[in-house]
């Protein structure tokens, strides 16, 4: 997910409710002295309004007490999204309105509770198997037009356009049922705490949601994604259908839920924009140095190509013999492999150009080899 990309604990929903909700109670009035008893029994006793605790939301399907019109600080930030994007501010303070906290959301951004070991056999695992190949090789007979303009258009191979797809969605089959709108302003306005705060990052993205759905035409509560907010067969964050998008069928619309032309365009104009050289390969096989000063040089910049297969030579790793004819620069890339030895390969600058699609060198080499796959099965 250019979302993403390549590619969980439960919000403390106090200080959401806290800022919106107070529910009243009297306090029961403090005893009298004798001397003011006949007084008191004509004047009244005010009552003060105590806060009681508030309600812990606990499931996404809690009434709309959690509605996010309900919140001051969210309708401001809704007046400043209108005048930064020139938007109706009646408008998108609507949408707004009716946005809602999603427990689920907050609970599902954050990192798995106990760190699990990387495993690059068992990750490829996942996505090069028999059933996404056959699924891949029906959508790439179903689209083959669109794929052949693509490459034609930028450069991209239809079989990495359709790994990315096949990973990212199964090929339209699990495209994400969250609405967007919620996903997006639970994570801008009641971020979690417990990990570093990206709420800036998905408040803009909330903002493209709106601009974006105002320019086509759609009623942002509709939209459905992830729980990140990634929409459509390619899973674009909404910025990144604003920014690389395409209209590739021409009618005059973008549409990467139902439209494939538009996802498959989008998904190679987004690749190019990143960087894409066409004719140069992804990867190289590569023995990495037995020396242990030499491979931690090489790997020192991780997945960015820095050094020339001269530099990789002097350093102890030997590299294919294509890869030595290269004259543009690599990067040794480490895959772990759990508790058995590490794989490595060595990317180059198109390597690199598909991490900016989700930034994990096991996503980038997971849609490569899937769409390796899916080629050689047609």
């Amino acid at each position: 997910m250019p979302c993403r990309t390549p590619l969980c604990a439960a919000l403390a929903a106090a200080a959401l409710l806290s800022s919106s909700l107070l529910l009243s109670a009297c306090a029961a009035p403090q005893a009298e002295p004798k001397a003011q008893a006949a007084a008191a029994k004509t004047a009244k006793t005010p009552k003060t309004r105590v806060a009681a605790a508030p309600r812990t939301v606990r499931n996404d399907s809690d009434p709309d007490i959690v509605t996010y019109g309900r919140r001051e600080d969210v309708m401001r930030i809704g007046a400043e999204i209108a005048g930064k994007y020139e938007l109706d501010e009646a408008w998108v303070q609507q949408q707004l309105a009716q946005a809602r906290y999603l427990p689920s959301v907050a609970r599902l951004i954050m990192p798995p509770p106990v760190a699990t070991a990387k495993n690059w056999a068992a990750y490829r695992a996942r996505f090069v198997e028999p059933r996404r190949i056959a699924a891949g090789r029906e959508f790439w007979a179903e689209n083959e037009r669109w794929l052949a303009q693509a490459e034609a258009r930028w450069g991209v191979p239809a079989s990495l356009v359709v790994g990315i797809i096949g990973v990212e969605t199964y090929y339209g089959r699990n495209m994400g049922s969250f609405r967007v709108l919620d996903a997006l302003a639970t994570l801008s306005f009641d971020f979690p705490s417990g990990r570093s705060d990206r709420s800036g990052f998905f408040r803009d993205e909330l903002a493209q949601l709106l601009v974006w759905s105002q320019r086509e035409g759609l009623d942002p509560a509709e939209v459905r994604g992830s729980y990140a907010g990634a929409i459509g067969l390619p899973q674009f964050m909404p910025g990144s259908i604003n920014r690389y998008a395409v209209d590739f069928d021409g009618d005059g619309h973008i549409d990467l839920i139902n439209s494939t032309a538009d996802a498959i365009g989008s998904v190679a104009h987004y690749l190019h924009s990143h960087g894409w050289q066409p004719g140069l390969p992804t990867h190289f096989s590569v023995a990495p140095p037995e020396d242990r000063v030499g491979r931690a040089t090489l790997l020192a910049p991780d997945i960015l190509p820095t050094f020339t297969p001269a530099q990789f030579a002097e350093h102890g790793a030997a590299l294919e013999r294509a890869a030595r004819e290269l004259p543009g620069p690599l990067a040794l890339v480490e895959l772990f492999n759990g508790d058995a030895a590490p794989s490595y390969v060595a990317g180059t600058q198109n390597f690199y150009a598909v991490t900016r699609y989700n930034w994990s060198s096991y996503y980038a080499l997971a849609v490569i080899e899937l769409g390796q796959a899916v080629a050689a099965e047609r």
